[in-house]
């Protein structure tokens, strides 16, 4: 959530960035203030009322003291009236601060000045390609999604029948490819520094509020309503709720954890073959790398989570490239995202495995998550994360990447975490 001094003090400034997300603010933005201006107003009105009230209670407790009776009773006529004031000036409050608060969360967060203009995907810039592991494919090469059937391992059919469709169900070499990465990928983050958590993955509304899912996804989560729970759409969200009404110490910054969830996304509207086999599911399953940051240094830290990513491709022998997202393809909460895509070569398409996130002080705002320097006033931290990795297309490309006559070639960073190095 933006801060209210923000739009007060840098108006237009705020109404031209958010113009980089394609919004066009200024009537909300005017909308804020102008009733912010209200607030000031009518708080000062009820400052003195109250202080006239304090002052005449005082007062007819001093006539009654002094015998004076029917001076106090006049007073007291002009107390109660005072009281019905004050309660009214209040009730204004209560609803103007409602008012001001139902605007300002549905403002997404400031682009940072690095986002470039556009309004869709093929607007994005990329920033790194890496076609060290690209390969070449005969004409007989197949799409995961019949690799999967000729071997066995993954059946998107008996996943339909049990749930329907987005939901696959893996089998053999299948399930344990899948255990492989996801115990590789929390290894190579406790490498890096990363404390492991298992989090609940159903959330009530105030994490979702705190991540920025409500009020702007309720559509793409699945929500249990006799309990008012959602399912999570990544380990972002319950992670960050750590946090929530927390202030942290300065010097345990930057605080870095991880976890291994999965994730229930309901993707309503898609069709078409872009989301065929693994390139789209309603569950899939996802390592998640949070970091709750100083905000003079989350922009660094922003590029070491985009490289570690990296790293952990490079390490699975796979061509990707780095993309920055143009202010029309960023989310609702992010200031400044990276996507990291694989190439699907029996596919010949890039597939998107990884978003990597700065949110600067706008999940912080609504978590109420600062941090302090000695006895200095708390400030609100930065908030930053990635997927390392969303498994469904890192598997896809495995699979359409590495197949031969011979079978399935397994990376062979993961042999030890799989026990066999090919899929035959």
């Amino acid at each position: 959530m933006l801060q209210l001094t923000v739009l007060r003090e840098q108006k237009e400034e705020v109404i031209a960035r958010l113009a980089i997300k394609n919004l066009d603010a200024r009537e909300t933005v005017e909308q804020i203030l102008l009733a912010d201006t209200d607030k000031r107003k009518t708080q000062t009105e009820l400052d003195n009322v109250l202080a006239e009230q304090n002052a005449l209670a005082k007062k007819i407790g001093e006539l009654f003291r002094k015998g004076e009776k029917a001076a106090a009773d006049d007073l007291k006529n002009h107390s109660v009236a005072l009281k019905e004031s004050s309660k009214n000036l209040e009730e204004r409050m209560e609803k103007v601060e409602k008012d001001i608060y139902e605007l300002l969360v549905r403002l997404p967060n400031l682009p940072s000045l690095l986002v470039p203009l556009g309004k869709t995907s093929e607007e994005n810039i990329t920033v790194y390609h890496h076609n060290e592991f690209l390969p070449e494919l005969g004409p007989s090469a197949l799409p995961h999604w019949d690799l999967a059937t000729k071997y066995d391992i993954i059946d998107f059919e008996l996943g339909n029948k049990i749930a329907g469709a987005g939901f696959p169900v893996y089998k053999g070499k299948g399930a344990k490819l899948q255990r492989a990465l996801i115990n590789f990928f929390l290894d190579q983050a406790e490498k890096a520094g990363y404390y492991e958590i298992q989090p609940p993955i159903l959330i009530n509304e105030e994490s979702g509020f705190g991540t920025g899912q409500l009020p702007d996804k309720e559509g793409q989560m699945y929500h249990v309503g006799i309990d008012n729970l959602y399912l999570i759409p990544t380990a972002e969200v319950p992670i960050t709720n750590i946090f929530r009404d927390v202030i942290v110490k300065a010097e345990d910054m930057p605080i870095k954890y991880t976890a291994y969830t999965p994730c229930f996304r309901r993707e309503a509207g898609s069709y078409g073959a872009h989301v065929r086999g693994l390139n789209r599911l309603h569950q899939f399953d996802k390592v998640e790398i949070v970091q709750v940051a100083n905000p003079d240094k989350s922009y660094a830290i922003l590029e070491d989570m985009r490289e570690y990513v990296a790293g952990l491709l490079k390490m699975l022998e796979l061509p990707f490239r780095v993309l920055r997202l143009c202010g029309g393809d960023m989310s609702f909460a992010s200031a400044l995202t990276y996507d990291l895509e694989v190439f699907s070569a029996a596919q010949q398409r890039w597939l998107e495995v990884s978003s990597v996130s700065n949110f600067e002080s706008f999940q912080s705002n609504r978590l109420k998550l600062r941090f302090r320097e000695g006895n200095a006033k708390p400030q609100l931290a930065h908030t930053l994360n990635g997927s390392a990795l969303a498994l469904p297309r890192i598997v896809a490309a495995l699979l359409e990447n590495n197949q031969s006559e011979d079978g399935i070639r397994i990376p062979p960073v993961l042999v030890p975490y799989t026990g066999f190095d090919r899929i035959n």
